[in-house]
């Protein structure tokens, strides 16, 4: 009974359709990717040198505490002291904000990005019932598939689903 289950399932892998897709190959040619890919890296930059500038503020603060300590009361250092460190607290709660898990890059990412890939997986929806696909795999990320043969690629098509050639 063991080896006629074991058959059985072995039978309906061999059995089931399947093909892959490049999800990077397939942005990597659609130019409204390119265009939000840049707006991402000009965002990043531009909240980046903010991030830049407030650490060195604090570096300019904490140089002049260093050079002046000598001169000053224990109340007066212990002021500069917690100014210093709440300098720091703003810069990494602005870091978090702009590059936290929910940050605004993260956010700005799914409002730019989250269109294109719905697309992507429409078509390739389209295509895996028009062709009667049981799976479509990602080799996009490498450690997934070990082989691919090339004729199973199916990103190409994808592409002319979406309306662009490679």
């Amino acid at each position: 009974m063991i080896i006629l289950t074991v058959m059985a399932g072995t039978f309906s892998l061999n059995a089931q359709k399947f093909a892959y897709i490049d999800s990077e190959y397939i942005l990597k040619n659609i130019p409204a990717y390119e265009s939000a890919k840049q707006q991402l890296d000009e965002y990043a930059a531009e909240w980046q040198k903010e991030i830049e500038k407030l650490y060195a503020e604090i570096d300019k603060m904490y140089k002049d505490y260093q050079a002046e300590k000598v001169l000053m009361t224990e109340d007066m250092k212990k002021k500069r002291q917690d100014e210093i460190l709440q300098k720091e607290k703003e810069a990494k709660e602005l870091q978090k904000k702009y590059f936290g898990v929910e940050g605004e890059l993260y956010k700005k990412r799914q409002e730019l990005m989250k269109p294109l890939q719905d697309e992507i997986y429409n078509a390739v929806k389209e295509i895996a019932d028009e062709r009667g696909y049981d799976i479509i795999f990602d080799v996009a990320d490498k450690t997934i598939m070990l082989y691919t043969n090339p004729k199973y690629d199916k990103s190409d098509e994808v592409l002319k689903k979406l309306g662009y050639k490679n």
